[in-house]
């Protein structure tokens, strides 16, 4: 069974399923982001816009994930290839690559080496040489010398080629492939030699090397605008002499002339098909993740920004003004820290100024606040015109209407 949408956010934040049903639940009837965060806190548990966003965005991605999925396994059914439990798998496969790899054997190829040796009757050889039990290959290769096999390197090397799109095509070893790319891949950077003039603001990466699940971000989308625009070459892989050894260990059962052969396969589907394909995928992946990193840096920066004291050092007594949920207060110190917060309701239809103005007096005198700070959205001028009632008239020019957007 796949798994419900609520249990696949769920894995991924952590949050009560009840929080998740109504957020998509409200999502779904037109609501937005802000909206949901601002005026239905009580039916999501006060999730905030980050949380709300994270959840729209993990439900487009099931969302897409479902439809992959429905697609690959219509095009397997339509081929009659389609068993229970290839398809309980796709369905509990909730990984775009991993779902990939699952396909990979029943995609419609355009022709490779391995179909044109199929097309000359090699197949039967390279299910031979798989079994790697032959240990003279003359016998086994004989009777496929014909037509367009001049000889028995020829033949050999068509059963390799098929067998090098097995072992690519393998789930289970581009799995595990994947993974030693994830934690061992190192990312070079070269000069495009004829371009060194024109290159010079990344002279740092003329001849650099990191291990790309360490790099930091800015490093990293740097390194990639140079290769964009024409001044760097880049190479993404981890040792390759390890790699293929461990490769050939997974593959080769013996020591025989026909595991040999199998041999021979691996390490062209790793130099010709494996690195290339984990190479691009990991630096999208690595590029998608560095390029959010710099959003959430930019993110930082914006808020201490946005943050700072627009009326320099002055102890302020904010407000977020509502009828229903009430006006949310919230102190802050002359450097910004945050002192305290409360919720008071001078408006309908709880309707209790008098208790509210005590606590704003309170802490106008506890924390000696020099300023107060309106928002300009719903209840704002209803409460700023309750403040110049209720505060003494020195106050009116200490008390701003300010923008909420």
């Amino acid at each position: 069974m796949r798994p419900s949408i609520t249990s696949y956010i769920n894995a991924l934040m952590q949050l009560p399923t009840h929080r998740i049903d109504k957020v998509l639940e409200l999502l779904s009837g037109g609501a937005t982001i802000p909206f949901i965060a601002r005026y239905r806190k009580e039916m999501t548990g006060s999730l905030d816009e980050t949380e709300i966003a994270r959840i729209a965005e993990l439900k487009k991605q099931y969302d897409e994930i479902t439809h992959r999925q429905d697609f690959i396994l219509d095009t397997i059914r339509n081929q009659e290839k389609l068993t229970p439990e290839l398809e309980r798998t796709i369905l509990q496969t909730m990984d775009p690559a991993i779902l990939e790899d699952l396909y990979l054997p029943f995609k419609v190829k355009r022709k490779t080496r391995a179909t044109k040796a199929k097309e000359l009757g090699l197949e039967p050889l390279a299910d031979a040489l798989w079994k790697q039990t032959y240990e003279y290959l003359d016998r086994l290769v004989k009777p496929y010398i014909k037509g367009d096999v001049p000889d028995a390197e020829a033949a050999l090397q068509g059963a390799r080629d098929i067998l090098a799109e097995r072992i690519s095509e393998d789930a289970t070893l581009r799995g595990w492939l994947r993974d030693t790319f994830q934690r061992h891949a190192l990312i070079h950077s070269k000069l495009v030699k004829s371009k060194e003039e024109d290159a010079q603001k990344y002279r740092d990466y003329f001849e650099f090397s990191e291990k790309l699940a360490s790099i930091p971000s800015h490093r990293l989308l740097a390194i990639l605008r140079g290769e964009q625009e024409g001044y760097l070459r880049i190479h993404v892989e981890p040792d390759v002499e390890r790699t293929q050894d461990q490769l050939n260990r997974r593959v080769c059962k013996n020591r025989s002339e026909s595991a040999a052969q199998v041999g021979k396969a691996a390490e062209d589907a790793y130099k010709r098909l494996l690195q290339p394909s984990l190479e691009n995928e990991l630096k999208n992946v690595a590029k998608e993740k560095a390029d959010t990193e710099a959003i959430q840096i930019f993110a930082q920066n914006l808020r201490a920004l946005l943050l700072a004291a627009p009326l320099g050092e002055r102890r302020v007594l904010a407000i977020d003004p509502g009828f229903r949920t009430g006006c949310k207060v919230a102190l802050l110190d002359r450097d910004g820290t945050f002192l305290h917060h409360g919720t008071i309701y001078p408006h309908p239809p709880q309707s209790n100024p008098s208790e509210a103005f005590q606590a704003v007096r309170h802490w106008i005198d506890r924390y000696a606040i020099e300023a107060i700070a309106i928002g300009n959205g719903t209840a704002g001028r209803e409460t700023l015109d309750w403040l110049h009632q209720s505060l003494d008239p020195s106050w009116r020019e200490r008390i701003y209407l300010v923008s909420e957007s």
